[in-house]
């Protein structure tokens, strides 16, 4: 009998770990906390339209850490980190890239989870002058999964010449930290105006990109009010992407200079 209970949960096991599962996935640069032109602080109002999206997993790019400028001008201006402020009580766990520092604080890139990430670890791309920038990994454990899903929070410089290093250092961080079979989401802020990553994500690290896989072209995100640049995407790798879809301009023009992007994740 204990011989038949042995097997009888080594084959459940088997089974769960080969069957999919799917999340659903938000990526949104949120400027700060900011209306468009920095007319307002709105964070509060954000932190309630990402709440309605229903996403397992947040990319977060811009995502100020302190400041304390801004803690004194603000009434409504939160005590904590703006990450822990959106994560609230609905994604227990988050993570924090701290990619910009200043005299009165920082800012960076951030991913909320409802479920546990095991490891995390913010990569250096900054290439020169006052721009800083940084790649976000986190290995998240998923119910059921026997590999953990690997998710990289992207904010890419606006000059392309540093852009394509920091892709180069993208796919090399891609090839080194992440096994070859584990399913891999990639989002953020390409800022790629010009839609130059993709064949390079591709043939450097076997990325796919979801509305592209959907619809044959990412989608305009910039700026969010009349959306003319595809700057944001969403990639993949040994996953697939369903339904992405542009988040619709009410309430998110007046929450962020940038549209968000959701999609739901198959792995």
């Amino acid at each position: 009998m204990a011989q038949v209970q042995a097997d009888t949960k080594a084959a459940l096991a088997a089974a769960s770990a080969e069957s999919t599962f799917s999340l659903r996935v938000l990526t949104v640069n949120i400027h700060k906390g900011f209306s468009f032109f920095n007319r307002k602080f709105i964070l509060p109002e954000l932190r309630e339209a990402v709440r309605m999206v229903g996403a397992d997993v947040v990319f977060l790019q811009e995502v100020t850490g302190s400041n304390s400028k801004h803690s004194e001008k603000f009434d409504n201006y939160p005590d904590e980190p703006h990450y822990e402020f959106l994560a609230d009580s609905i994604w227990p766990e988050f993570a924090y890239g701290r990619n910009a520092v200043y005299t009165s604080g920082d800012h960076g890139n951030a991913i909320l989870s409802k479920f546990p990430i095991v490891r995390f670890d913010n990569h250096d791309v900054s290439i020169s002058g006052p721009e800083r920038r940084g790649l976000l990994h986190c290995e998240i454990e998923i119910p059921g999964k026997a590999m953990n899903l690997h998710a990289i929070c992207v904010h890419l410089s606006l000059t392309e010449a540093h852009r394509n290093r920091q892709m180069q250092m993208l796919c090399k961080l891609i090839l080194k930290d992440v096994p070859a079979q584990a399913a891999l989401v990639v989002a953020g802020d390409f800022n790629d105006w010009r839609q130059r990553a993709h064949s390079q994500l591709a043939v450097g690290a076997n990325l796919r990109e979801v509305f592209i896989e959907t619809y044959g072209k990412p989608a305009r995100t910039f700026p969010a009010r009349l959306p003319l640049l595809r700057l944001d995407r969403i990639y993949v790798r040994n996953a697939i992407g369903h339904t992405p879809v542009v988040l619709p301009s009410k309430p998110w023009t007046h929450l962020s200079d940038h549209a968000p992007l959701a999609a739901e994740i198959e792995i």
